[in-house]
């Protein structure tokens, strides 16, 4: 038998079960659904029928009270129009006789709406308004109640039937509900068992092969599929031990051993978990993982080649492969600000290139591995803690305020009289104050620089003005701090394009840098000049220097060297004056030895003086 017959067999239960609870749900809506038309056609017109009936009466009796009060030719036409309704209404009444004591009730209601109609008729024939009063209440009103009463009595024996036959409906459907949940769960359970060893006897023989195809994985090579069962299960267990005899044998020669190390080659890199691609000294594509693979559209994977990528993965690529196959050696991203976003498989992602090159065994470059380090979690992460910087300095912004005012009324004396001592530790807090003030403000700049929202008034400045401008403000804190402040004159009458208020707030976390780290008796000067289209700017002073491995990392936030001292900042102000200068298309570095003064310079693009 075919693996398909067994299959088809072991789901027959399973349909038999299902094609029985759908007969008996359509037999149980059909006896509730006779129920319901068995209500509508024995009770529900009696109903109507005596409603009307009653309706008729009313309007009878009205026109009975129109003779009454002299009204008689109105009365009369309504009563006549009403007496064929009654009749009517009550004849179908008779023919629709279903309940037990209706026709009894039903008799006694024809008896009593002849003997009305015979003393209304003797009433309207008496001459004058004032007899056929008399005899309406008299005579005509307590058969009117007498009438009405067996139209009520009807009315009500058939909404009582239509209750009783409504709850028993829904009695039987509580019944049919439970027997369909019996049936149901009961059919289920059977249908699934035999299906369930039905099935498993159908499959028994491909979990064998399935066994013997893990064991060879595994690296049983003398695994092999025993060939019983259906025709097909046979077949591809004849055909895999086939296979396993060729590649047992393939692994005994040397090209079985390194087609093998060539496949853990690629599954070593198909494990990693970042994108890796590995380029032959041409620059083609050599071989990429899974994650890399991934990064291709679904119809180019077959052949993928960089170019299309998406150009921001496409740019890096190429540009870390340029590196490493041009003799540069490897590449590795200096700071997390590398980084660079593109679209990945499963959205945007952060990724930073890394490179390393394939050397052969005399030394030359035979390829480069590129890898693309997945680091958005850690983006993330900068994002979240670069927000809760700006609000928290934003939070500390308002209390501070409070602070900075109150000790200021203190040292004026708004409170009181304060003694020498209160005086000094007031200053002294006064002092932390504007320290944390410079703080709070540095975080809020940075956080502005960063969101994008600082926006550049770029125009022609003089080189020569932002320097006298600089000196200018620090001016009186270099000559407090006994430090020779200087500017050297520009070789060259030469301006630049910037924003002149963010170009200061550059010198001012510069020079408050050279000014605190250098002694009384220091020097600090800054200079100028033009270098190939930009001129560079430097502020250098006679302070401890900063040691080489520090330079790398000295622009980065919060980053302090670990001889920066007591007394600074909060290790914002390089990184905030290294994002100015890079919005204006500038770049910025140092030059510095330990025990030998710093020079911090900076450029920005030149424009030719008028």
């Amino acid at each position: 038998m075919t693996i398909r017959a067994r299959l088809l067999l072991a789901a027959a239960p399973t349909a038999l079960a299902l094609a029985l609870l759908g007969a008996f749900a359509l037999r149980a809506i059909s006896e509730l659904g006779r129920a319901s038309q068995t209500i509508l056609a024995q009770n529900y017109r009696s109903v109507l029928a005596s409603q009307r009936m009653k309706e008729a009466l009313e309007r009878i009796d009205s026109g009975a009270l129109f003779s009454a009060t002299g009204q008689r030719e109105r009365g009369l036409a309504q009563q006549a129009e009403q007496r064929r309704a009654f009749e009517t209404e009550l004849r179908v009444e008779e023919g629709n006789i279903t309940e037990e004591g209706e026709a009894e009730a039903v008799g006694a209601l024809r008896r009593d709406w002849d003997g009305y109609r015979r003393a209304l008729d003797e009433c309207l024939v008496r001459p004058s308004p004032s007899e056929v009063e008399a005899c309406y209440f008299g005579d005509l009103e307590p058969r009117f109640r007498a009438l009405k009463s067996g139209a009520d009595r009807v009315l009500a024996m058939n909404q009582d039937a239509m209750v009783r036959k409504s709850d028993r409906a829904r009695r039987e459907a509580d019944d049919v509900r439970a027997w369909m949940l019996s049936a149901t769960l009961g059919g289920l359970a059977v249908g699934l068992l035999v299906t369930w060893s039905l099935a498993s006897r159908a499959v028994r023989p491909l979990a064998a092969l399935g066994q013997s195809v893990e064991q060879f994985g595994s690296g049983d090579f003398a695994a092999r599929a025993p060939t019983r069962g259906g025709a097909e299960i046979a077949q591809l267990a004849g055909s895999f031990n086939a296979m396993a005899d060729r590649i047992e044998e393939y692994r005994r020669s040397s090209l079985g051993e390194m087609l093998q190390a060539q496949l853990a080659g690629q599954a070593t890199l198909d494990s990693l978990p970042d994108p890796v691609f590995v380029f032959a000294p041409d620059g083609s594509t050599a071989s990429l993982n899974r994650a890399a693979e991934q990064l291709f559209p679904p119809e180019q994977r077959a052949a993928p080649r960089i170019a299309l990528l998406a150009p921001a993965l496409r740019d890096a690529i190429e540009a870390v492969r340029a590196h490493v196959l041009q003799g540069k050696g490897a590449f590795a991203p200096r700071s997390f600000e590398e980084a660079f976003r593109a679209p990945g498989p499963d959205g945007e992602r952060v990724y930073l290139p890394r490179a390393e090159p394939l050397y052969e065994e005399g030394g030359g470059i035979v390829g480069a591995t590129v890898v693309l380090q997945d680091v958005t979690r850690l983006h993330r992460f900068e994002e979240l803690r670069n927000d809760l910087v700006s609000t928290v300095a934003h939070q500390f912004r308002t209390p501070l305020t409070s602070l900075r005012m109150a000790i200021h009324l203190c040292l004026e004396g708004v409170a009181g009289a304060l003694s020498a001592k209160q005086q000094d530790l007031l200053y002294a807090a006064r002092e932390e104050c504007e320290r944390l003030q410079e703080i709070v403000d540095e975080l809020l700049d940075l956080a502005r620089l960063q969101s994008g929202t600082i926006q550049l008034d770029l125009e022609d400045v003089p080189a020569a003005a932002l320097l006298e401008r600089a000196a200018k403000a620090f001016h009186s804190a270099a000559a407090a701090k006994q430090i020779a402040l200087e500017t050297d004159p520009l070789p060259c009458d030469a301006s630049v394009r910037a924003d002149p208020s963010r170009v200061q707030l550059v010198f001012a976390n510069l020079l408050e840098n050279a000014l605190r780290h250098t002694s009384a008796g220091g020097r600090v000067r800054l200079r100028a000049e033009e270098r190939d289209g930009r001129v560079r700017f430097e502020v250098s002073d006679t302070g401890p220097g900063i040691a080489p491995e520090h330079h790398e990392r000295i622009f980065e936030k919060f980053y302090r060297a670990s001889d920066a001292g007591p007394g600074g900042g909060a290790g914002l102000g390089l990184s905030i004056a290294r994002d100015v200068v890079r919005a204006h298309g500038g770049e910025i570095g140092v030059e510095s030895e330990a025990s030998r003064g710093a020079t911090f310079w900076f450029t920005l693009p030149a424009t030719q003086s008028s």
